[in-house]
């Protein structure tokens, strides 16, 4: 079987499917983009307000409970789906936009989004600038955009070859990784991680490296290739079936390759004291950098999620479509959010600012002590809950404003 249509149609940048069309595609890919986005927020709201964040591993078979090991899980599905619907958007991109056009943009928006981890997201960590500079999602999704630059211009089945051999294949890695005396500099820890990802580049600052770029890069390159799905003259139910069987397929992968527990995951899985826990142990997947098993258990339900939305219509969809249409003015926002409201609870609870100094010496995030003034997941979820609704009318605006005001160029990069 092979993907209908051809890459010329996709390419050419002549194409100008209907409003209606244009309209209909994008919304099921908002919908679920918007889906974690609010996910996502939990995950970080756990980091800021959970009593333990900083003390544990929520995914430590030894000391986390089912509430608390499903709480982290459930977020793996946010990184990996968002940067195969990047992926996807530049495909739909490509569909109104000439190549030269289409890479101007890609280069300008990756290179802003490096430039948006550096200046608006690590702050928003540390409540200070250039120490420590932590490189996570945007600058994963940058980095990968300037790659897809001159990606774009290769054959549909080049890109899809080499998007297929990166994820299947960086696992190949590992082995290099684990040999022994080896230890990773920062082009490789850039690249695929390594053990080693704090490094010094001046006196008593230093830079983290979160999101090593590879996988993410494959997984972008695939969610391009998938754009082909959402072209003018794929039906429905075609797409639908193709999103089925991708899905599908991505699940099947993990089980396999898990249940043979010897490639696709540094960290082979276990037989514990009881069956949850073995469960969890099989679950549990490697995401810095993401593995293959890791994008195969978390971007097969996306896709699947994405041939279930795309029928889907109603007041709830309408809800995460907004916060996925705002997915960048969003994600900044609730980190600066979550962090101010840490910050009034430290406060509150009597520390002081040299004490906020202090923390940022022992984690990177200020104004968060380990295992002091941390709250239980049910005010987590709460405190969650709460975040997000109270988002929901900036966002809404900001949409509205974006639609109405398209002739403004810099909005095309929020």
């Amino acid at each position: 079987m092979t993907f209908p249509l051809t890459h010329k149609s996709a390419t050419a940048g002549s194409l100008n499917p209907a409003p209606s069309f244009i309209k209909s595609r994008i919304e099921s890919i908002d919908v679920l983009r918007g889906l974690i986005m609010i996910i996502m927020a939990l995950d970080h709201t756990r980091d800021f307000f959970h009593a333990q964040a900083y003390t544990d591993d929520p995914l430590n078979l030894d000391t986390t409970t089912p509430v608390l090991y499903i709480t982290r899980w459930i977020t793996h599905f946010c990184a990996p789906t968002f940067a195969l619907l990047s992926g996807t958007s530049i495909y739909l991109q490509g569909l109104r936009k000439s190549r030269s056009e289409l890479s101007l943009f890609l280069l300008k928006r990756g290179l802003w989004l490096i430039v948006a981890e550096v200046l608006l997201i690590a702050p928003a960590d540390t409540f200070t600038l250039f120490n420590p500079i932590t490189l996570v999602v945007f600058w994963s999704l940058g980095i990968s955009m300037v790659f897809m630059v001159g990606l774009t211009w290769l054959p549909f089945r080049v890109i899809l070859s080499l998007g297929l051999a990166i994820v299947l294949g960086h696992n190949l890695l590992d082995a290099v990784e684990q040999a022994p005396g080896f230890t990773s500099g920062f082009g490789w820890a850039l690249v695929h991680g390594g053990s080693h990802r704090v490094f010094d580049y001046a006196p008593g600052r230093v830079i983290v490296v979160l999101y090593p770029f590879l996988p993410w890069l494959g997984l972008m390159m695939l969610g391009y290739c998938l754009g082909r799905l959402f072209e003018p003259a794929v039906s429905a139910t075609k797409r639908q079936q193709w999103l089925v069987y991708l899905g599908a397929g991505a699940i099947g992968l993990f089980v396999v390759l898990r249940l043979l527990n010897g490639y696709g995951d540094p960290f082979p899985w276990s037989v514990q004291k009881d069956g949850l826990t073995t469960l969890f142990s099989f679950l549990k997947v490697h995401k810095y950098p993401p593995s293959l098993l890791y994008m195969c258990i978390t971007v097969g339900p996306g896709l699947l999620g994405l041939a279930l939305l795309e029928n889907v219509h109603n007041r709830i969809t309408g809800v995460l479509r907004t916060y996925g249409r705002t997915a960048f003015f969003y994600y900044t926002i609730h980190f600066y959010m979550l962090h101010t409201l840490r910050m009034l609870v430290f406060f509150a609870a009597g520390h002081t600012m040299t004490e906020a100094d202090k923390s940022l010496q022992i984690i990177p995030m200020r104004f968060v002590l380990p295992g002091d003034g941390g709250y239980d997941l049910g005010v987590v979820y709460l405190i969650w809950l709460a975040v997000v609704a109270s988002l929901y009318p900036l966002c809404r605006w900001f949409d509205a404003y974006k639609t109405t005001h398209k002739e403004q160029w810099w909005l095309s990069y929020l």
